[in-house]
């Protein structure tokens, strides 16, 4: 399951008073820090107001991935508009503002309450949002006008003159270093966290999503019902299976021009056979393994969840898997010992970043995300 299923939401974003660009990139900064991922931003243009008079415009339109739901998006949305110093007069109608933040689109969903309209109503009406909007979505269809961007912007009834800005907001993603990599790998001991994560950031940073496929190993229950029968013949699969997979997945990415990102490395089998297997089944298992991944690519980096044995528990209670209810915390300490030793045979030779995240929580709490994300710089 994957417990990073975000929405795409358009938020357009407008500003006439102070330094009104500095206040679009202010507000850009905190949606990116409460939120969500940034993923893209338009141009700026200079508008003259609408509907009443004041000074012009300084408007854009952003593509967020969010896993808040639209209500929640919404009161965030208004919580930043108050932290940034706008006052909202009921009754008074348009007037000039420090920040204006709309949800306009989130994904297709037609929703319509007391408190949200999206699409947002006026939408097709309003110029100073459709020519940003088409800078980052031209095709995306409006799920009830059923028009694209560029069709609503070539029939839209506002004809007011738009002016593009030179100078474009600064994305916040780009702050970190993960876009500087092809091949990311993330791992870590049972129950760790590797694959929420390697979803989400596969997600927020356009990666192309390796996941580790076990869940139909017929030897796994069984493992944990008999570890010492069934060790042997639950490494020599999980090898077989690996190595399958290594060669359909990276083969269909080319990793000079791909972001790739993997919730295994393929030498987690040495580490988890060492661990499980008896020393001459080990020996064997080892030649086998070194002749099969003789050419193996590397990651450019390789990332190591460290968790606490406890926490490690609670998270694979959590998660119910009903053949991993018996694992016990002595055999979650081998493992993470078993990745200790091998990270330190790999040290000169490979890029390798351990965080300890039990304390963290970076599928519920952002900020904790991103205090992850800001490790690897």
């Amino acid at each position: 399951m994957n417990e990073f299923a975000p929405y795409t939401y358009y938020i357009a974003l407008g500003s006439n008073l102070g330094d009104t660009f500095q206040n679009l990139q202010k507000a850009v900064n905190i949606i990116f820090d409460e939120i969500g991922a940034t993923t893209q931003i338009s141009s700026v243009y200079r508008t003259p107001a609408l509907g009443f008079e004041g000074g012009d415009f300084m408007n854009a339109v952003l593509e967020l991935k969010s896993k808040e739901e639209p209500e929640v998006v919404l009161q965030n949305l208004l919580a930043i508009e108050t932290k940034m110093g706008r006052v909202r007069n009921e009754g008074e109608g348009y007037s000039s503002r420090i920040i204006d933040l709309d949800i306009l689109y989130c994904d297709a969903r037609h929703i319509d309450t007391d408190t949200l309209q999206v699409p947002h109503p006026e939408i097709a009406n309003r110029r100073f949002v459709l020519e940003p909007l088409k800078d980052i979505a031209p095709d995306f269809k409006h799920p009830l006008l059923n028009k694209t961007s560029v069709q609503l912007l070539e029939k839209t009834s506002d004809n007011s003159k738009l002016t593009l800005i030179n100078e474009r907001l600064h994305n916040p993603i780009k702050n970190y270093p993960i876009h500087d990599l092809s091949y990311l790998v993330i791992e870590g001991n049972i129950g760790a966290g590797k694959t929420s994560l390697s979803m989400q950031i596969a997600e927020e940073f356009g990666g192309k999503l390796i996941l580790e496929r076990f869940k139909d190993n017929p030897f796994l229950p069984k493992f944990y019902e008999d570890a010492t029968r069934y060790a042997f013949p639950l490494e020599m699969s999980f090898l077989a299976d690996r190595y399958q997979q290594f060669l359909d997945d990276i083969r269909q990415f080319d990793l000079f021009s791909d972001f790739v990102v993997a919730d295994y490395d393929v030498y987690k089998s040495l580490i988890f056979a060492e661990v499980t297997l008896q020393a001459e089944e080990f020996d064997l298992y080892k030649k086998l393994f070194n002749l099969m991944y003789k050419d193996v690519s590397r990651p450019d980096l390789y990332i190591y969840l460290h968790q606490n044995t406890e926490r490690l528990l609670q998270n694979i209670k959590k998660r119910g898997r009903s053949y991993e209810q018996d694992i016990q915390a002595e055999y979650l300490q081998r493992i993470n010992q078993g990745y200790l030793e091998f990270i330190k045979t790999q040290s000169t030779h490979r890029n390798i970043k351990i965080i300890d995240v039990s304390e963290l929580d970076f599928v519920k709490n952002r900020s904790d995300y991103l205090q992850l994300l800001k490790e690897l710089q």
